[in-house]
């Protein structure tokens, strides 16, 4: 349980809101962005050292993608907050989130507890997540921002594109499974 990996998905975790707090309340995008750069790092990093030394593990199967469903919520909302990108394409984001969560339901009545991952879905995750620190950094004055800026959004666009996408590929895969596999009894299955 507690292993390398793990620590750093927690430490990602915990940097949430001290990266709340940096942007929101100390108004500072150089800080806020090092905080997402970091946790960037040890997202990549944890992964590869849980092949690497072996320590993959149920909680890390959790705790890594929890991560990445957070700061995908929180750091737009925090955009939002800030006015660094528009609340309708926030509202996309965070909208195929909630589409998404709602399949569990109808997977786990057929007994499936997950869909198979699909690039596509990484990607979007990918592109998303690398795009909050160069949109944060086209928020610091120079030119470290103004080379920054379109980049951001270049990621962001694509990834948000990509994103959907993933969601209506998901769905697919959800209708698949309930139109062919029949429903789990649970009460027999006990």
């Amino acid at each position: 349980m507690w292993t390398v990996p793990n620590a750093l998905s927690v430490a990602r975790l915990l940097l949430v809101p001290v990266f709340i707090w940096l942007l929101l309340v100390e108004e500072s995008a150089g800080w806020a962005f090092v905080v997402l750069f970091v946790s960037g790092v040890t997202d990549w990093l944890d992964g590869k050292l849980a092949r690497w030394l072996g320590q993959s593990s149920k909680l890390g199967a959790l705790l890594d993608p929890a991560a990445d469903r957070l700061y995908v919520i929180v750091v737009p909302i925090c955009f939002g907050i800030r006015d660094f990108v528009p609340w309708w394409l926030i509202g996309v984001i965070i909208a195929r989130d909630v589409l998404l969560f709602l399949t569990a339901p109808l997977l786990s009545a057929r007994g499936v507890t997950a869909l198979p991952t699909l690039y596509v879905g990484k990607a979007a995750t990918f592109a998303l997540m690398s795009s909050f620190p160069w949109l944060l950094a086209g928020h610091i004055d120079g030119l470290i921002g103004t080379i920054t800026y379109p980049i951001g959004w270049a990621f962001l666009i694509w990834g948000v594109a990509m994103y959907v996408w993933s969601l209506v590929l998901y769905w697919v895969q959800t209708i698949d499974v309930v139109r062919t596999m029949p429903r789990v009894d649970r009460r027999s299955a006990a």
